[in-house]
């Protein structure tokens, strides 16, 4: 199928294609979904992704993965697939652009200290930033301002962010529940809305059964898995820190299986070595790595053969479940079959083990996290001073000491890797 595929008859309805703040088509023959597509291309917080870590740092590479790389790839995936399932493919290609919005300087590293120093208004995480940034932070329509705070605008005449459908914010919510309310494990870190962020969240989940993601989040959930796990393998080949021949020593694979375990729990070492044997038998699959232009075009085989075999196995598989006909929103769940998610798991390992857990990545990690830490002190000490006027404005108007935290929070998740580096030498003594 083509992604450029327009149906006849569209599988979503007019409450898949409603934005939190009704506004009138500006321009003829243009569907809802594209223009979902072309606000999130457009946003300043997509562009922001452009300076923040994927796995290598921007600046310490010639050709760096960063988020914003990362986001068109899993967008690129997303919507081949997504389309060949019946999805629109510019629904899918919006949720898949947007899923990684919210991710703060330093990737995960400054997640996880941003995390910290909100505790005492709530926590922070990257896909509720998410949520929060297309629904508020990005400025982009603002509800009426004497709008009855019901229904619609919960926050007469402020921003609400870039109005997307219900069926866009849907397909980029990875985690559709609030702290805590993992529905099979309560103790999960994952979640994608923050308390204040509720009401649009309630709104956006009308009808949609309770934890369960719509089918168009599973797609950009499988297609960002494909997309990292497979191009992160491919970065650490070309920057030596994989060695291919190293995978197939005992002692390696033991402590690969290890790390392999957090993504997939229920395998055993032996399901996790067949996935990689699997992998290894493959005639792309590289024996060495040297360099030169053919190596570098088996690379680029490589993670061709990954995302064709990742994806043609989904599709396949969610096919004999549900059979023809367009997949979309509550009607189906993608289907991945076991042994190619445990291929994927593995993949993800490697990256692990061979780029992430370099000594000299810890080192780095450990002074992220210490800026990250330094600039919520001082930022929060000296507020409204030193925050953009965005922020500071949402500072002055916060109702309490926990939304005057949030704004500060705000503000430093929204910085690249070198803006926060350059405001905490200026800020930070």
């Amino acid at each position: 199928m083509n992604d450029t595929t327009r149906y006849e008859t569209t599988p979503y309805d007019p409450q898949a294609e409603a934005r939190w703040v009704p506004e009138p088509d500006k321009r003829p023959g243009r569907t809802a979904f594209q223009r979902d597509r072309a606000r999130v291309l457009h946003s300043a917080a997509l562009r922001r992704l452009a300076g923040t870590t994927q796995v290598v740092a921007p600046m310490r590479s010639d050709f760096p993965r960063t988020r914003l790389t990362h986001s068109l790839e899993c967008a690129q995936v997303g919507r081949e697939l997504g389309a060949a399932l019946g999805c629109d493919p510019d629904l899918v290609e919006a949720g898949c652009l947007a899923h990684d919005i919210g991710h703060p300087p330093f990737g995960h590293t400054g997640e996880e200290a941003l995390d910290q120093a909100a505790e005492a208004c709530g926590g922070f995480e990257g896909n509720a930033q998410s949520l929060r940034i297309l629904t508020r932070l990005e400025p982009k329509r603002f509800a009426p301002a004497d709008e009855e705070p019901v229904r619609l605008a919960p926050w007469p005449g402020r921003s609400v962010g870039l109005n997307l459908t219900r069926a866009a914010l849907d397909a980029a919510t990875k985690y559709p529940w609030a702290r805590g309310g993992h529905p099979t494990d309560p103790a999960s870190t994952k979640y994608g809305v923050y308390g204040d962020d509720l009401p649009v969240f309630r709104w956006l989940r009308a009808g949609a059964p309770d934890g369960r993601k719509c089918f168009e989040a599973t797609v950009m959930d499988w297609s960002d898995d494909v997309a990292y796990s497979t191009h992160d393998v491919e970065d650490g080949l070309q920057a030596g820190h994989i060695d291919p021949d190293a995978l197939r020593g005992s002692e390696e694979r033991a402590e690969l299986f290890k790390i392999a375990e957090r993504y997939a729990p229920d395998a055993a070492p032996e399901e996790l070595a067949e996935a990689l044997d699997r992998l290894q038998a493959q005639e792309w699959w590289p024996r060495a790595y040297d360099g030169t232009a053919r190596a570098r075009a088996g690379l680029k085989d490589l993670t061709s053969q990954l995302i064709g075999r990742f994806c043609l196995a989904a599709e396949q598989a969610t096919r004999a479940r549900y059979g023809p006909g367009p997949l979309t929103r509550y009607a189906a769940e993608l289907v991945v079959p076991r042994g190619v998610r445990l291929e994927c798991a593995v993949l993800k390992a490697v990256a692990v083990r061979y780029v992430m857990q370099r000594d000299e990545q810890a080192q780095l990690r450990s002074r992220q996290r210490i800026v990250i830490a330094e600039l919520a002190d001082v930022l929060m000490r000296d507020a409204p001073h030193g925050l953009d006027p965005v922020f500071a404005a949402l500072y002055d108007e916060a109702e309490d000491d926990r939304a005057a935290l949030r704004a500060v929070i705000d503000q430093i998740a929204t910085l690249t890797d070198a803006s926060a580096l350059a405001l905490h030498a200026r800020l930070v003594p």
